[in-house]
C-alpha cells in the first residue's frame, strides 16, 4: 500500500484490518481517504465497505485491533470503530455494507465523482475509479455522480459548497443547476444532518465565501432563513454596507483575526498596521486563545465553528428593529436582545446542544458591550469588567473576538488608527482580566458563605442571601472589600439600608 503515500500509522492500521477480516471477504477503502491520498493530504479517518455485514464485521474487527465499537447507522448496516494510534492520536474507521449489489453500484450511488474512488485492501496496486473522479480532481471540477445525486440526498448541496472551497473546485453551470434544483428539498433532510454539514462549512476555509455561495445556490434560505431579511437593510456611517454584506464581512475579518493570533504565526511575518497592533497588544494570548477555541461543548463540533455561527447572527435582530431617528440616522435599538432570541430558536431548530445554544445566545446578546466600553476615554473599570464576565462567563472571550471583527468590518479600509487602537486596548484589558487576574477581578475567593450570613445576622434562607453574596463578590472584585472584617461590615451596611 505504500505506493499511495499512507502515513506509517495508517498503513499499519490498514494492514491490520486486511489481516483481521476473513480472507474471503472483499474490503475496500473508499471516499475521502482515497481522494486525500491522491492530493497528498494527510489521512486520519477511514471509510471501508464490505459486501454485507458492516455492523457484524465491525464488531469483529474492533475486537481484533483493540478498538472501541458502536453501531453508527443500523439501517445502512454501518458501524464505527475508534482506534488509538501512537502519540495519543485517534483514528475512526467506518465499516459499511455496500449500497448496491456491486462495488461500482455503490460508487455510482455516492455524492461526487471525487469521492467515488476505491482501493481494494487485498489488491491495493490500482485505483478503482469508474466515474473518472481522479480526472475531475486534476481539473479541479466538482461533478455529481449522477443527475439524481442531489435529489436523492439534498444535503449534498451544502457538502458541494464545502468541497468547492476546501479544494478550490469549479462548479460548472450544469452542476449549479442541479444544486439549485435540490435546494427546496433540504427541508426534508433531518436537522441533525443539515447542522453537521453547515458546521463543517463554518469550521472550514473561508466561511464567508462558502455562505455566499450557499446563498447563490438557494441553500441558505432553506437552512438559515432568517439571514434573508438582512439583505438591503441599510445602516448609517461608519457602515458602508447593508446588514447582510456587513455580516459576511465580519466573518472574513474574524477569520483574518484568528489567523493573526494563531500560535504558529511567525512573529517576524510582515503585515499591515492593523495586524501589527493586534500582534503587539494581544500576541501574548495566542496560546490561551488556541486552548479556548479547542474546547468542545459537543464532541462533534468545534467552538470555532460556533463562534462563526454566532458572528453570522450577531446583527440578525436588526431587520426587525430598524428605525430612523429625528437626526436622520438609522438606529437598531436593542437589536442584540432580539438577536439573542432569534439565534436561540435557530440553535434549537438545528438541534444544537443546550451548552452550544447558551453560548451562542450570550455571544449575540452581549456583542455590543465592548463597543460601549470604547465610548469613554478610559479603559473599562474593574466593576465594568466584573459585570461583563458575570454576564458572559467564558463566552466573554468570544465576544471580545467578535467585537474586534465587527469594528474592523464596519469601517473596512477606512478604519481609523485611533479607533482600532482603542478597540484593541479594551480587548487587551478584558482578556488580561479573564486569564491573568481572574482571582482578583472576576472570581475572588469567598470571604463569607450563606450559612455564616444567616448565623451572623440572624437571617432566614431565601433570595436575600444570594443577593447579599452577589453584592459582596462584586465589592471584592472592585477592591472595596479585602478581608472578612470588611465583608461583615459591607453586609451590615447593606442590611441597614434595607
Amino acid at each position: 500500500m505504500t505506493q499511495f503515500g499512507f502515513s506509517p500509522s495508517i498503513q499499519r492500521l490498514l494492514e491490520a484490518v486486511a489481516t483481521a477480516l476473513p480472507p474471503e471477504t472483499p474490503v475496500y477503502l473508499v471516499g475521502g481517504a482515497v481522494r486525500d491520498l491522491l492530493l497528498s493530504r494527510p489521512v486520519h479517518d477511514l471509510d471501508l465497505i464490505v459486501p454485507s455485514g458492516g455492523v457484524r464485521l465491525g464488531r469483529r474487527l474492533a475486537d481484533q485491533i483493540n478498538g472501541a465499537f458502536y453501531p453508527l447507522d443500523a439501517r445502512r448496516d454501518t458501524g464505527r470503530i475508534v482506534v488509538e494510534l501512537e502519540a495519543g492520536k485517534r483514528s475512526t474507521i467506518d465499516l459499511a455494507a455496500m449500497r448496491g449489489p456491486s462495488l461500482e453500484d455503490d460508487l455510482r450511488d455516492r455524492d461526487f465523482t471525487l469521492n467515488a474512488l476505491a482501493i481494494d485492501l487485498r489488491q491495493p496496486e490500482r485505483l478503482i475509479d469508474p466515474l473518472h473522479g481522479q480526472k475531475d480532481l486534476l481539473s479541479k471540477t466538482l461533478k455529481p455522480c449522477s443527475a439524481q445525486s442531489i435529489q436523492n440526498d439534498p444535503v449534498r448541496l451544502i457538502r458541494a459548497v464545502r468541497l468547492s472551497l476546501d479544494f478550490g473546485l469549479k462548479i460548472e453551470p450544469q452542476t449549479a443547476r442541479l444544486l439549485k434544483a435540490g435546494a427546496p428539498e433540504l427541508n426534508r433532510v433531518s436537522a441533525e444532518r443539515v447542522r453537521d454539514e453547515l458546521f463543517r462549512i463554518l469550521d472550514g476555509k473561508s466561511p464567508a465565501s462558502a455562505l455566499r455561495l450557499l446563498d447563490m445556490l438557494g441553500g441558505l434560505a432553506e437552512v438559515l432563513p432568517e439571514t434573508q431579511a438582512l439583505k438591503g437593510v441599510q445602516q448609517s456611517s461608519p457602515h458602508t454596507q447593508d446588514v447582510w454584506e456587513h455580516s459576511l464581512s465580519v466573518l472574513s475579518k474574524l477569520e483574518d483575526l484568528l489567523d493573526m493570533l494563531r500560535v504558529e504565526r511567525d512573529p517576524n511575518e510582515k503585515g499591515s498596521w492593523v495586524e501589527g497592533l493586534v500582534s503587539l497588544r494581544l500576541g501574548r494570548f495566542r496560546q490561551l486563545l488556541a486552548q479556548h477555541l479547542s474546547e468542545q461543548l459537543n464532541p462533534d463540533r468545534t467552538l470555532r465553528a460556533l463562534l462563526f455561527f454566532s458572528a453570522l447572527y450577531h446583527d440578525i435582530g436588526k431587520a426587525e428593529t430598524r428605525q430612523t431617528g429625528g437626526d436622520g440616522r438609522v438606529h437598531f435599538y436593542e437589536h442584540e436582545v432580539r438577536g439573542g432570541e432569534i439565534i436561540q430558536k435557530r440553535g434549537q431548530a438545528l438541534r444544537l446542544s443546550n451548552p452550544e445554544i447558551e453560548r451562542s445566545t450570550k455571544i449575540v446578546r452581549h456583542h455590543m458591550r465592548p463597543l460601549h466600553m470604547e465610548q469613554t476615554s478610559q479603559l473599562p473599570s474593574r466593576r465594568t469588567i466584573y459585570r461583563f464576565f458575570t454576564a458572559c462567563g467564558a463566552a466573554g472571550v468570544d465576544v471580545c473576538l467578535l467585537s474586534l471583527a465587527d469594528r474592523w468590518a464596519a469601517y473596512g479600509a477606512g478604519l481609523p488608527q485611533n479607533i482600532w487602537a482603542n478597540s484593541v486596548e479594551v480587548t487587551r484589558a478584558l482578556l488580561e482580566a479573564w486569564w491573568l487576574e481572574a482571582e482578583k477581578t472576576i472570581s475572588p475567593p469567598a470571604l463569607l458563605n450563606g450559612e455564616e450570613l444567616m448565623h451572623e445576622f440572624k437571617l432566614t434562607p431565601g433570595p436575600q442571601i444570594g443577593q447579599l453574596l452577589a453584592g459582596l463578590k462584586e465589592a471584592q472584585a472592585v477592591g472595596e472589600v479585602q478581608n472578612r472584617e470588611q465583608a461583615l461590615e459591607f453586609i451590615r451596611a447593606r442590611l441597614d439600608q434595607g
